[in-house]
C-alpha cells in the first residue's frame, strides 16, 4: 500500500514539474539558510519516558530575537508515533528520580554560603565595600566569580519545605552538583532508599583548580556517615546510575588532570568494581541501563559520528564484556532519552538538521521519527551535501575529512573554501548542529567547508585522541594543512580564496597558522582563541587543563637524559608549548586579514588573549576587526548577540575572501 501511494505521489510530482516547465514556470527555488532563519529553528530536547512507557515527553525551546530570550513548551507523543500534545510538565507522569524509591524522601540541592570573600565579610562595618579577597585559586570559574557559595545536596520528607531539609555536606567548601555544568544527574538515591549517592571533587582552592579528581560518595541517611566509593581512582568519576538489580554504574577517567582521558563505564556490584569498556579503544559520552540490568546502552564518537553501543554486564562471572555497535549512519545520536520495550528513544541530528526525537527498534533496526517541529523551515531551504573524504596526512595516516557543499553546488564552477578548525582540543568533530558554528549555514552562503578530524579527536582510537596534548602546534596543525591542501587541488575550489576559522583551540589554530601558513589563506577568523600560551597559563581558571595539555607551568624547565661517553647527562630543554608552539612567537610573519572575537565573561580563555592578538594585528598594520561581547562567556548564548556574530562573520568573509 505504501509503495503504491509513493509511486502515485512520485508520478504527480513529475507531472506537476513537467507542467510548470511546459508552461514556462520553473519549480520554485528553495531559499538559503540565513542567520535570521537559523534563529527561528526550534530546539528539541528529550525529558523522559512516561511511567507507563507509552509516551515520550520532550521540551521545545523557541528563541525570540526581538525579546532576546527563549521560551519553552512541553509536549508528549506516543513512543510508536502519532500526534503530539502540549502538556504541563507538572502533569508529565514521569518517574521522579529525586524521590526515594520508597516514596518517603526527596533529594535536591541549594547554594550555601561557606567561606568569607567580600570585604564586608571580613570588615562588617564596611557594608558598602565591593572588595573581594582571596587566598587561593578557584576564585572564578567558567563565567562566574566565587563568592564563597557552594552547591550542597539536601534531603528531607517529600511533603516538607526545602528550608527544613538536611544538608549532607554541611560546612564543606565543595560542590555538588559540580560547577559549571552539573545538575541533578550528580546525585541519586540508592535502590534501598537508605543512601544518597553523589558526585563531588572534595578538594578546595588551588588544589581543586589543579585536579580532576571527582569521586562518587555514599551518604547513609540513617547513620549520617559518608563513604568514598571511588577513592582508588584519581581522575573523573561521574554520572552514577543504578540498575534494577541494584548495581551501580558510573563513568570514570583514570588520569588526574586530564579532562579528555578515555572515559570508561565501571560497575560496582557486591563491593567489586568492574571496568566494562577497559579493552575497548574509544571513549564513552553517556549511558543508560538496559531494562533487565544485564547490559548498558551508551553513546560514543566513532568515525566522525556519534552512535549508540551496547556493552554486556557479565556480573560476577569471568566472562569479558562485549561491546557492540547498535546504530550506524551519517548523523549523530546526541542523547538516549530512555527505553520502552524494544524501542530505544533517542535524540538525533546532522549538519543539515537540528535535533528531533526518534525511536529505534532494537529488534528490527527500524527508525521512526517522532517529532518534526522544524519541518516548515527545512522543507523551504536547500540541503547541503556532506561528503566523507579520506586524506593522507604527513605521517601517512588516513584522516576523515567532512566536506560540506553549497545547496546548489555546481562542479563546473569555482568556490571559496573555509577550513573549519575544531576546538577542544579533544572535542569530536561529528555530524553536529550548532547555532553559531553551523556548517550548513556557512556552506549555504556559497562556501565549501572543509572540516578535518585531525589528531586529538575521539572516534578514531584512544591514541589518535591523546596525541595532541603537549603537541598543540605539531602533527594536528599539519593535519589541518593536509586537509585544506587536498581540497585546494580540486578544480571547483578557488585556491586563491581560502579562509580558516575556529574557536577556542580552533582559535589557537587560527592564530598559530596566521604565522605559519605560507600564504595559503586569504583571511582568518578566531573566536576566544589562545594567542599567548604564557598568559593563558597565567589567567585561565582550570589549571589542570594547561598543566596537562601544555606540559606544566611556563617557568618549569623540562629535562632530558643523554649519554655522552657512556655517562648520563641531564640537560634542560625548552617547553615547545611556550616557545615553538606559542602563536606570539610567529606574529612577525603575520600578513593576512584577521577578525578576532571575544566574550568578556570567558574565564577559560580570558579576554586578554584576543586583545593581545588584536593589538598585534593593528600595530603591524594588518586589516583586522575586533568583536567584543561583554556579557557572553566562552560561547554566544543570547539571540541578538548571536545574530550580530553571524552577520559580522559573513560580512568579514565577503570583504576579505
Amino acid at each position: 500500500m505504501r509503495a503504491c501511494i509513493f509511486s502515485s505521489l512520485l508520478i504527480l510530482f513529475f507531472f506537476n514539474s513537467s507542467f510548470q516547465i511546459l508552461c514556462g514556470q520553473e519549480p520554485a527555488k528553495k531559499q538559503t539558510m540565513t542567520p535570521e532563519l537559523l534563529w527561528k529553528v526550534q530546539r528539541v530536547s528529550g525529558t523522559g519516558i512516561s511511567k507507563d512507557g507509552k509516551n515520550v515527553i520532550y521540551r521545545v525551546s523557541t528563541p525570540s530575537v526581538e525579546e532576546n530570550k527563549f521560551s519553552s513548551k512541553t509536549y508528549t507523543i506516543p513512543v510508536t508515533g502519532g500526534q503530539s500534545s502540549e502538556i504541563n510538565i507538572a502533569n508529565a507522569a514521569l518517574v521522579d528520580k529525586n524521590i526515594s524509591p520508597d516514596g518517603h524522601f526527596k533529594v535536591t540541592h541549594q547554594s550555601v554560603k561557606v567561606e568569607p570573600v567580600h570585604g564586608y565579610d571580613f570588615h562588617p562595618d564596611l557594608k558598602k565595600s565591593t572588595a573581594q579577597i582571596y587566598t587561593a585559586l578557584d576564585y572564578r570559574h567558567w563565567d562566574t566569580w566565587n563568592y564563597g557559595d557552594f552547591n550542597h545536596v539536601i534531603y528531607g520528607p517529600v511533603d516538607a519545605p526545602d528550608s527544613t531539609y538536611t544538608d549532607i555536606m554541611k560546612g564543606e567548601a565543595y560542590h555538588c552538583p559540580q560547577k559549571p555544568f552539573g545538575g541533578d544527574e550528580d546525585y541519586i538515591w540508592s535502590s534501598d532508599s537508605k543512601s544518597i549517592i553523589y558526585v563531588s571533587k572534595k578538594l578546595s582552592g588551588t588544589k581543586a583548580a589543579q585536579s580532576t579528581n571527582t569521586d562518587i560518595y555514599q551518604y547513609n541517611i540513617i547513620t549520617g556517615k559518608t563513604t568514598n566509593l571511588t577513592a582508588d581512582n584519581k581522575g573523573y568519576d561521574t554520572h552514577p546510575l543504578y540498575s534494577v538489580n541494584g548495581d551501580l554504574a558510573y563513568l570514570s577517567m583514570k588520569t588526574d588532570g586530564f579532562e579528555a582521558d578515555k572515559n570508561d563505564i565501571k560497575v560496582i556490584s557486591n563491593g567489586i568494581t568492574t571496568n566494562l569498556t577497559a579493552r575497548w579503544d574509544e571513549s564513552v559520552n553517556s549511558f543508560i541501563w538496559a531494562a533487565d540490568g544485564k547490559s548498558l546502552y551508551f553513546i560514543a564518537a566513532v568515525d566522525g559520528t556519534l552512535q549508540v553501543f551496547n556493552v554486556d554486564f557479565p556480573g560476577m562471572t569471568k566472562k569479558l564484556p562485549v561491546v557492540t555497535q547498535i546504530t550506524k549512519g551519517d548523523w549523530d545520536v546526541n542523547n538516549i532519552i530512555g527505553l520502552s520495550g524494544d524501542l530505544l528513544i533517542i535524540s538525533r541530528l546532522s549538519m543539515n538538521r537540528a535535533a528531533e526525537i526518534y525511536s529505534f527498534n532494537l529488534s528490527n533496526k527500524i527508525w521512526t521519527q517522532l517529532s518534526d517541529v522544524n519541518r516548515d523551515i527545512y522543507s523551504s531551504i536547500g540541503t547541503c551535501r556532506t561528503e566523507r573524504r579520506m586524506v593522507k596526512t604527513t605521517d601517512s595516516k588516513n584522516m576523515l575529512v567532512w566536506v560540506v557543499y553549497p545547496p546548489d553546488f555546481d562542479p563546473k564552477k569555482k568556490y571559496p573554501a573555509l577550513l573549519y578548525c575544531q576546538g577542544g582540543p579533544q572535542s569530536a568533530l561529528t555530524q553536529f548542529y550548532s547555532y553559531r558554528w553551523n556548517l550548513h549555514l556557512m556552506a549555504s552562503q556559497g562556501y565549501i567547508v572543509v572540516a578535518p578530524n585531525r589528531r586529538g579527536m575521539p572516534g578514531h582510537g584512544v591514541k589518535w585522541n591523546k596525541q595532541i596534548s603537549k603537541d598543540w602546534g605539531g602533527q594536528n596543525i599539519r593535519d589541518l594543512y593536509s586537509a585544506i591542501d587536498h581540497m585546494a587541488k580540486e578544480p571547483f575550489v578557488d585556491k586563491n580564496r581560502l579562509g580558516a576559522v575556529g574557536a577556542s583551540y580552533g582559535g589557537y589554530s587560527v592564530f598559530y597558522m596566521a604565522g605559519t601558513h605560507k600564504n595559503r589563506f586569504k583571511t582568518f577568523i578566531a573566536h576566544d582563541g589562545i594567542f599567548n600560551t604564557v598568559s593563558m597559563y597565567g589567567t585561565t581558571e582550570e589549571i589542570f587543563f594547561v598543566n596537562y595539555d601544555l606540559g606544566g607551568p611556563y617557568w618549569q624547565k623540562k629535562t632530558e637524559m643523554n649519554m655522552i661517553n657512556e655517562v648520563p647527562i641531564t640537560s634542560e630543554i625548552p617547553n615547545k608549548s611556550y616557545t615553538k608552539f606559542n602563536p606570539i612567537n610567529h606574529v612577525h610573519k603575520w600578513n593576512t586579514p584577521i577578525y578576532i572575537i571575544q566574550g568578556g565573561k570567558d574565564y577559560r580563555v580570558s579576554d586578554g588573549q584576543s586583545m593581545e592578538a588584536f593589538n598585534a594585528a593593528q600595530i603591524k598594520g594588518i586589516k583586522s576587526k575586533f568583536l567584543y561581547l561583554p556579557d557572553e562567556n566562552h560561547w554566544v548564548i543570547k539571540p541578538q548577540n548571536s545574530i550580530v556574530w553571524q552577520r559580522e562573520f559573513f560580512k568579514w568573509l565577503k570583504e576579505t575572501l
